[in-house]
């Protein structure tokens, strides 16, 4: 059973902490700011706050949070909306203030802290000619990211995040900071990979990069519903006999003072806009009716959703898996759905729902259980993006995303792309504790397990998108 910190315990903690590290207890005028996350409903009232600034500090920390049977949160860029970065009583470790950077030129590895954000990692790889997969949003933190799995708009070219892993330090519940590679504590480094928040906190990431000398293609192409199905028939031609240069989502959602959701292509080629628009021929030929779209920096591509993941307001994401091709009759009933739903709920007029088409062969080619993310193969992964104010609604607004889900699982069953065994449909980034519809971790379950067994026994580390339980 975790226990909370009182302020007894608090004193004690602050006497064992180095000079570098900064505790905030609930008397301190700083103690407010620090319970801020990027989304009000995963808001929760600390009994402390530790930002620490060096590996021996986050040790300390976790070290003391697993003798006292603390409840223990860890905040890299705070974007679960689940608020597992957060913790009623216990203690928070705030990774905010351990961002640093650094670029490996001759070896093209990046090395990122753990409390770095994309915007840190794409900003610094970006002055030497260089870019690695990350997120289309670049507030959002790397190490929750990363420990899922992690899609973005190099996936087609380079595989997931975790693909592009190549060590990594990890504190454990004991207090060793451990380095993990697939020399050196290889079983470890398996598990991080998309089971990573079960473990410990990964103070530090080095991710491979890749030669981006070169500006590349993205924006914005806005239709009317009704040219919804030939969208979908365009993405899913262009996608299935792709070139992994390319990247879209398919976007549903409403623009400030419109009276009902539009359709948004979101495009991304790694090229110029000449081959770019040859890419997505499809798309133009259909007429939009806006374009918003030109050649930029890789590094100014993960800025360009920002506008729909603004922090504030009570927000929930879930995951809509869609098997690939997508069928286009799905993807109108979803759209009909969140239509519906903002008519009778104006409250919820930021919520958007989106379907993500990357080319699928890379990560596809990677099996299941080459690391603990069995979520690959021959599905197209979508976010809904609840958006909301009213608290007394919680529940019924994160019901009405999970009957999104469960549909969306419920058309999987019924076609003929159904999982080859121990293949996941979940993807953990997408999902909330107390939503996952379909494990997972799939073949990696049991592996997993028994890992945690190894290095987290007491369950120390028991906030996650997807929880892995000890044993009996």
């Amino acid at each position: 059973m975790r226990i909370p910190i009182d302020p007894a315990l608090a004193k004690e903690l602050e006497a064992k902490l180095d000079s570098t590290t900064e505790l905030i207890t609930p008397e301190s005028p700083k103690y407010e700011a620090s319970l801020s996350r990027w989304s009000d409903g995963a808001v929760k009232r600390a009994g402390a706050v530790a930002y620490p600034t060096t590996f021996d500090g986050v040790s300390a920390l976790v070290k003391f949070a697993s003798q006292h049977s603390l409840d223990l949160a860890v905040k890299g860029g705070g974007h679960s909306t689940g608020g597992t970065s957060s913790t009623t009583g216990g203690l928070v470790i705030d990774l905010s203030r351990m961002r640093r950077v650094a670029i490996d030129t001759e070896k093209k590895l990046i090395t990122a802290q753990g409390g770095a954000l994309w915007e840190d990692v794409d900003d610094a790889a970006i002055e030497h000619g260089l870019a690695t997969v990350g997120g289309t949003v670049n507030h959002t933190g790397v190490g929750g990211l990363t420990l899922g799995g992690g899609f973005g708009w190099l996936s087609g070219m380079y595989g997931m995040v975790i693909d592009n892993v190549v060590a990594a330090k990890v504190v454990v519940p004991d207090g060793r900071i451990l380095t993990v590679s697939d020399t050196e504590n290889s079983d470890l480094f398996w598990a991080i990979r998309g089971a990573g928040h079960n473990f410990g906190v990964t103070v530090e990431f080095t991710y491979r990069a890749y030669e981006q000398t070169t500006p590349v293609y993205f924006g914005f192409l806005t239709y009317t519903p009704d040219k919804l199905t030939a969208i979908v028939e365009a993405l899913n031609r262009r996608f299935d006999n792709s070139d992994p240069r390319g990247g879209a989502m398919c976007v549903f959602a409403q623009p400030p003072g419109a009276p009902s959701p539009v359709v948004n292509a979101v495009v991304f080629y790694n090229g110029n806009e000449k081959s770019a628009k040859e890419y997505f021929s499809e798309l133009f030929d259909l007429e939009p009716l806006n374009i918003a779209a030109g050649e930029m920096p890789y590094n100014q591509v993960n800025r360009q959703l920002n506008p729909l993941a603004r922090p504030g307001g009570r927000k929930s994401l879930k995951v809509a898996t869609l098997a690939s091709p997508v069928r286009p009759e799905y993807a109108v009933t979803i759209f009909e759905m969140l239509m519906e739903q903002l008519k009778e709920e104006p409250d919820m007029a930021s919520t958007f729902i989106s379907m993500e088409f990357y080319d699928l062969a890379k990560i596809s080619s990677i099996p299941p259980d080459a690391t603990s993310c069995a979520n690959r193969g021959a599905y197209r992964p979508g976010t809904i993006g609840l958006s909301w104010t009213d608290p007394a609604k919680d529940d019924a607004f994160r019901a009405w995303g999970r009957k999104i889900q469960a549909q969306c699982i419920e058309w999987i069953k019924q076609s003929d792309k159904l999982p080859s065994p121990g293949q996941a449909l979940q993807y953990a980034n997408y999902a909330e504790p107390d939503d996952v519809l379909n494990d997972p971790f799939g073949v990696n379950k049991q592996k997993l397990a028994e890992l945690k067994a190894k290095y987290d026994p007491q369950c120390i580390f028991d906030k996650a998108n997807a929880r892995i339980e000890v044993p009996n």
